[in-house]
């Protein structure tokens, strides 16, 4: 079994220690829990689901490309809301990114993340290269 760390210059990394974005096991990409949340919290200030859900999609998307895959290679997706009603907010921003058959899914709603202004984390698994659908 190889693994191998995945870094898109594109989303910042976590301190040290922490956890990583992405790790590659023997083609398959896992792809943390992603939010919204940039250096700058602030800039999250005033973001619904829609709009936190398609900077997270964007993430995503950086590294399964970072990991030589496409978003037609993702295969499982893990939404984490605090709202589970505006749903259809993520699932607008989700059709922005995929097409076709779409991934597994899963969605849960939670009582909070880990700051009250992130509304929205969903995590992805890709089968890199496999995908194409």
């Amino acid at each position: 079994m190889t693994i191998r760390r995945v870094i898109s210059p594109d989303v910042a990394e976590p301190p040290a220690e922490r956890w990583s974005n992405c790790l590659v096991v023997d083609g398959i990409a896992y792809v943390s829990g992603m939010t919204a949340r940039s250096a700058d919290p602030k800039e999250l200030a005033g973001m619904d689901e829609y709009a936190q859900a398609k900077v997270i999609f964007g993430k995503i998307k950086s590294l399964v490309e970072a990991a030589g895959g496409a978003m037609s290679d993702v295969v499982k997706i893990t939404i984490f809301l605090t709202e589970i009603a505006n749903n259809t907010k993520v699932w607008q921003a989700r059709r922005e990114f995929f097409a076709g058959d779409f991934p597994a899914s899963t969605l849960v709603e939670v009582s909070a993340l880990a700051a009250p202004e992130i509304l929205v984390e969903i995590e992805a698994v890709a089968h890199i290269g496999k995908g194409r659908r």
